[in-house]
């Protein structure tokens, strides 16, 4: 059974910082690239973040130079450190395993960000 697991979300106010992290199991992890998006309400799901085993990172334009995705193959963990956040940051947080970019999706079960004053 493939399970992805999402933690560390919760309400910050703007210019502060939260970790996500998303704990894997039911795959062999280093196989996998990893990833975040995220789904605002009446919006897309998009793209946040994602990370190869080997290092490779793609991330979008609106988050560039204040999120960080990391992972520890070890631990079959993938984070999401979010700086500097802002209110149109608010949204449903996934994390997403894919093989490649033509395989078959694995999500977790979302948590909740909310940036608010």
């Amino acid at each position: 059974q493939v399970q992805l697991v999402e933690s560390g979300g919760g309400l910050v106010q703007p210019g502060g910082s939260l970790r996500l992290s998303c704990a894997a199991s039911g795959i062999i992890f280093s196989s996998y690239v990893m990833g975040w998006y995220r789904q605002a309400p009446g919006k897309q799901r998009e793209l946040v973040a994602a990370m190869t085993s080997g290092g490779s990172t793609n991330y979008a334009d609106s988050v560039k130079g204040r999120f960080t995705i990391s992972r520890d193959n070890a631990k079959n963990t993938v984070f999401l450190q979010m700086n500097s956040l802002k209110p149109e940051d608010t949204a449903v947080y996934y994390c997403n395993a894919r093989i490649d970019v033509f395989g078959t999706s694995r999500w977790g079960q979302g948590t909740q960000v909310t940036v608010s004053s």
